[in-house]
């Protein structure tokens, strides 16, 4: 089975028009219709990246005991 991606958008009438497909005419396909998320929610999924970082204490552990040294 071959597979053929491309992105179209939807135009005012609610038809997307897909041209140049690499199949045969007569050839039976599949559509599947996903809408593409938007490229500001995929860039706030991690709001700190790219955020300057500190390491106050870098050479001790992550976890520290609330109990003291035993």
């Amino acid at each position: 089975m071959a597979t053929f991606k491309t992105k179209a958008n939807v135009a005012e009438n609610g038809t997307v028009t897909v041209a140049g497909l690499p199949f045969k005419t007569g050839v039976q396909v599949e559509v599947t219709i996903e809408s593409l998320k938007e490229q500001k929610e995929v860039k706030d999924q991690f709001p700190l990246r790219g955020k300057p970082y500190k390491y106050d204490r870098p050479f001790e552990g992550v976890v520290t005991s609330k109990q003291g040294n035993k």
